[in-house]
C-alpha cells in the first residue's frame, strides 16, 4: 500500500509540472555578482563566472522552479590577488567546500511574470533560505537557436557571517552581502 502512495503522489507531482517548460541556464550570460562592505571604506564588488542549470516554468499556472549550480572557484573580484585569497581557507575554501547551489521556487507571478525567488541557498556547506526578488524578466524567441529565450534580474541580501564566511568581522567589516543574480535560459525543446 505504502508503495501505491509513493506512486501516486510522485504521479501527482509531474502531472503538476507537465505543463512546464524546462530551460537551461546560459553560462556564458548568466552571472551572480555580489557587493560587500570594506570596513566602511568602500565596496567590493564581485561575481561567479561559472554557474549551471535549470529552471522550470508554467506562466499559465503561475509557478516554476530554479536549480543553480555556482562554481566558488569561479569567484572574480576583478583583482587576481583578491580573487585568489577568497577562493583561500579564509573565505570560501573551495577546496573543502566546491560547490554552492541555490534552489527555489518563483512566486508572485502577475500576468505570467514572476516577481519572486523564495530558495535556499547552499555555501561553504550551509543551507539558508535566501528570497530574490525579480526586478526584469523578459522572455522572447532567441534570434539565432529560434527556441525561447528569457532573461531576469533578481536582488537579494544575505548575512555571510550566517553561512560561515566572517572573515573581517573582527576589524567591524559589515556582514551584509547584497547579491544581484544577471541569469539568461534557453528553452531546451
Amino acid at each position: 500500500m505504502r508503495h501505491i502512495l509513493i506512486a501516486t503522489a510522485a504521479l501527482i507531482a509531474l502531472a503538476s509540472n507537465a505543463n512546464a517548460k524546462e530551460y537551461r541556464v546560459d553560462p556564458e550570460h548568466t552571472y551572480p555578482s555580489f557587493v560587500a562592505d570594506h570596513m566602511g571604506l568602500d565596496h567590493w564588488r564581485g561575481k561567479f563566472n561559472s554557474t549551471s542549470g535549470t529552471i522550470a516554468l508554467d506562466r499559465q499556472k503561475g509557478e516554476g522552479t530554479v536549480d543553480l549550480s555556482i562554481d566558488p572557484a569561479s569567484i572574480d573580484y576583478g583583482l587576481d590577488k583578491l580573487s585568489d585569497w577568497a577562493k583561500g581557507p579564509q573565505l570560501l575554501d573551495v577546496a573543502k567546500y566546491p560547490h554552492a547551489t541555490y534552489k527555489g521556487r518563483l512566486t508572485g507571478f502577475r500576468d505570467g511574470v514572476p516577481s519572486r525567488v523564495e530558495g535556499e541557498l547552499t555555501l561553504h556547506g550551509v543551507t539558508k533560505p535566501v528570497a530574490l526578488d525579480i526586478d526584469m524578466f523578459k522572455c522572447m524567441p532567441h534570434p539565432m537557436l529560434k527556441r525561447e529565450l528569457c532573461g531576469a534580474e533578481a536582488k537579494g541580501t544575505i548575512q555571510r557571517d550566517q553561512f560561515g564566511l566572517d572573515a573581517g568581522k573582527e576589524y567591524g567589516i559589515k556582514m551584509d552581502v547584497g547579491l544581484e543574480i544577471q541569469v539568461e535560459a534557453i528553452a531546451v525543446k
